[in-house]
């Protein structure tokens, strides 16, 4: 205990928590200036003064996301999760990573090969390190190890919540596993195995299990995460965790509405040759002037100009010559006007995104651990 609060004491001098400085105050900026960072983050928020609350109250407040080791990563994973948490440490917050290695043996990813699941996470964890993610910040807990270490903690509470949920509720939560909760006649989907039933009562376990104040995943991940906030109201807990959903990227083909790591013609991989992005951008949806469903454009607004501040263009004077875009308001009113053709689009975006991902190929190219890593990796067979 005293060694955690030695740890905590440190942190709160490294982000120059001042004892005099007005609450909220944290790393050079206002409570107003952090909780805008912090929002900015979520596609949905709940709740917003609970979150505001949480940033006045609290100089250190933990986030949390899961992950399951499932195979390569792609740049909805990888950059879009660096940028959010590299935001987050930024605003103070301190990032728990939950590797759910037995969680993805539950959901039978990679067969259900636990010594090849701690593999693509020890890769996953690699991938992040070299796209630029904040590590001082980050914790990473395996969740076998976690578990093992503190089994009288996790277990009472894993049973706990499946005893005050009925089945119906439970299997709700199918869509955090990617599976479907209801068949095609709208029944409850009862071709879960027994091991995906308990799978959303530990994820919900790892919440309360890791003190997680703010649930920091995707908005696949809700039902889950509102699984926590309504046993908060069972057991009378007066602190819910807050819910911070960030946007889900959608596949780079026409109607998908996320990246699938078993279809590689709809995903961009951290570690995709500049040839392979060359090639997924070209086959990519992307209809003139229309906006809605448009994968390129929506890469753009949560990759590109997050990353860079910025998109630019480069064409010919007799095309409108080149255009640099700050705003995303200012692409989509050339791209509905017809100003912003496809043939602009795509070219920029590849440039944009391989330059993105170049640290990532120059570190699993020139480390040798990391190259044998990623070949050990790129062997697995990515199963549902």
């Amino acid at each position: 205990m005293a060694a955690e609060e030695a740890t905590v004491e440190k942190k709160m001098e490294d982000l120059d928590v001042g004892k005099e400085a007005e609450p909220g105050f944290v790393n050079g900026m206002t409570l107003d200036e952090r909780y805008d960072l912090v929002r900015s983050i979520g596609e949905e928020c709940i709740q917003e003064n609970e979150l505001r609350k949480l940033l006045e109250k609290k100089p250190l407040p933990v986030c949390y996301d899961g992950f399951e080791p499932s195979g390569r990563m792609h740049i909805a994973q990888g950059v879009m999760k660096a940028l959010n948490v590299n935001k987050l440490t930024k605003a103070g917050c301190v990032f728990k990573f939950w590797v759910a290695d037995w969680f993805a043996m539950l959901n039978n990813k990679m067969g259900g090969d636990l010594k090849k699941i701690r593999k693509v996470g020890e890769y996953m964890i690699e991938v992040w390190k070299a796209i630029g993610m904040d590590m001082d910040g980050v914790e990473f807990h395996w969740t076998s190890d976690e578990i093992n270490e503190r089994s009288d903690e996790y277990w009472p509470l894993v049973m706990d919540i499946a005893r005050v949920n009925s089945l119906k509720r439970i299997i709700r939560c199918s869509q955090i596993m990617g599976r479907a909760e209801a068949g095609e006649d709208g029944a409850p989907n009862l071709n879960l195995t027994a091991a995906q039933i308990f799978y959303p009562c530990m994820q919900c376990a790892d919440i309360f299990f890791l003190k997680a104040d703010i649930c920091q995943l995707g908005m696949d991940q809700r039902k889950v995460n509102m699984l926590a906030r309504e046993y908060c109201d069972i057991k009378k807990k007066k602190l819910k965790p807050i819910i911070l959903s960030h946007h889900m990227l959608s596949g780079l083909l026409q109607g998908q509405e996320k990246m699938s790591k078993s279809d590689p013609s709809s995903a961009i991989f951290m570690e995709d040759t500049t040839a392979e992005v060359k090639t997924k951008i070209k086959k990519a949806f992307c209809p003139p002037q229309q906006v809605e469903g448009n994968p390129c454009l929506e890469y753009i607004q949560y990759v590109v100009l997050p990353w860079f501040g910025h998109f630019e263009v480069s064409r010919k004077e007799e095309y409108g010559g080149n255009k640099k875009y700050e705003s995303y308001e200012d692409l989509v009113a050339d791209y509905e006007s017809g100003a912003l053709h496809p043939g602009d689009v795509k070219p920029a975006l590849t440039k944009a995104i391989n330059e993105i991902l170049q640290p990532v190929r120059d570190h699993f190219q020139n480390n040798k651990q990391a190259k044998q890593l990623l070949k050990t990796v790129r062997g697995y067979k990515v199963t549902k």
